[in-house]
C-alpha cells in the first residue's frame, strides 16, 4: 500500500476556530495512524481577503494544538501557472466558455427557486456565438465556466478505456470512508465556474490540481463539501488526475446546530489560547469526542 498523505488547507481570510481544529486533527491523525504525511496548504488566491497575518496565525494555532505538518507549506498563490495550464487544456478540449454575467443578471434570469445543489446558472453565455465570445472576451471582464453537458459527453466514450478511473455503468465514482462508493453526479451543479473574474482559479479547480500535485491520497474534510466532490471527480477524469480516498466528516456546530464559520464570529482558537485554555488538552478532548460546552457534532 502506498504512503498515506493528507492535508489541511485553510484560507488565510480570518482566524481559525474550533471547527478548523476538528478538521485539522482528523486529517493529521488519519495520516499519522498509517505512518504517513500530513501537509499544510494555504489557499490564498483570494487576493482581496487573504492576509499574511492570518498565515502566521494558522501556524501558531496548529502548533498550539500540537499538530506538526511535514515539509514546506504550499501556497496556492505560487501555483497560478499550474491553474492556467489546466484551464488552457480544458479550453483546447472545447469544454470551457467565457461568462460575462453579473450575479444580479444571473439572479434575475432564474425563474424558479433552486436548492443548495441545483444549478444556479441558466447557461446564458453558453449560447453565445463563438465569434461574439471571442470579441467580448478581448475587452470585457469574464469568468470561465465548464460546459457540463459537453464535459460529460466528452468523457462518456472514454469511460470504459480508463481502468485507472473508477466507474460504474459508465459513471465516475469515488470512495468515501464514511459513505462508501459514490457515483459522481456533477451535473447537479450545472456549468460551474473554474476561473472567476477576480481570481485565476475557482476552489473546484485549484483544490483538484493541488491535491494531485501534492500526492494527497486521502482527503479529509467537512461534510459540507461532500457535494463539491462530484465536480472534483469530474475534473480528475478530464485532466487525467488520480482520485484520492475521501472522508467527509461530521461538522462541529454550536448547540443550535449552526455551522461554525468566520463570518458568524465562531469562537477562535486565538481567543481560547488567550483565555488560558491548554491546546494539547483541547486536542485530546476532540480526539475523544469530548466537546467543549456549547458545541456538538452534526452531519448536516
Amino acid at each position: 500500500m502506498s504512503e498515506i498523505v493528507t492535508r489541511f488547507a485553510p484560507s488565510p481570510t480570518g482566524l481559525l476556530h474550533i471547527g478548523h481544529a476538528w478538521s485539522a486533527i482528523l486529517a493529521h491523525d488519519r495520516a499519522r495512524a498509517g505512518g504517513g504525511r500530513f501537509l499544510l496548504r494555504i489557499e490564498d488566491i483570494d487576493g482581496t481577503r487573504s492576509r499574511p497575518a492570518f498565515v502566521a496565525a494558522i501556524e501558531r494555532d496548529l502548533a498550539w494544538l500540537g499538530l506538526e505538518w511535514d515539509g514546506p507549506i504550499l501556497f496556492q498563490s505560487a501555483r497560478l501557472a499550474a491553474y492556467a495550464d489546466s484551464l488552457e487544456r480544458l479550453k483546447a478540449m472545447g469544454l470551457l466558455y467565457p461568462c460575462f454575467c453579473t450575479r444580479a443578471e444571473i439572479a434575475a434570469s432564474l425563474s424558479a427557486p433552486h436548492g443548495d445543489t441545483a444549478p444556479a446558472y441558466p447557461g446564458t453565455c453558453r449560447h453565445l456565438a463563438a465569434d461574439e465570445q471571442r470579441r467580448r472576451a478581448a475587452g470585457e471582464e469574464h469568468a470561465w465556466r465548464l460546459d457540463m453537458a459537453r464535459a460529460l459527453d466528452f468523457l462518456s466514450p472514454a469511460a470504459e478505456e480508463m481502468p485507472e478511473q473508477p466507474h460504474h455503468a459508465g459513471r465516475l465514482m469515488w470512495h468515501d470512508e464514511a459513505a462508501g462508493d459514490i457515483v459522481a453526479i456533477p451535473e447537479i451543479h450545472g456549468d460551474v465556474i473554474l476561473a472567476r473574474k477576480d481570481a485565476p482559479a475557482s476552489y473546484h479547480l485549484a483544490v483538484t490540481i493541488d491535491d494531485a500535485a501534492q500526492g494527497v491520497t486521502h482527503v479529509v474534510r467537512g461534510r459540507d463539501l461532500f457535494a463539491a466532490t462530484h465536480v472534483h471527480r469530474l475534473l480528475q477524469a478530464l485532466l487525467g488526475l488520480p482520485t484520492p480516498v475521501y472522508r467527509h466528516h461530521a461538522l462541529l456546530t454550536d448547540d443550535a446546530g449552526t455551522r461554525l464559520a468566520k463570518r458568524n464570529r465562531a469562537p477562535t482558537l486565538a481567543a481560547m489560547r488567550e483565555a488560558g485554555m491548554d491546546g494539547a488538552a483541547l486536542t485530546r478532548a476532540l480526539r475523544e469526542r469530548r466537546l467543549p460546552i456549547g458545541f456538538r457534532l452534526s452531519e448536516a
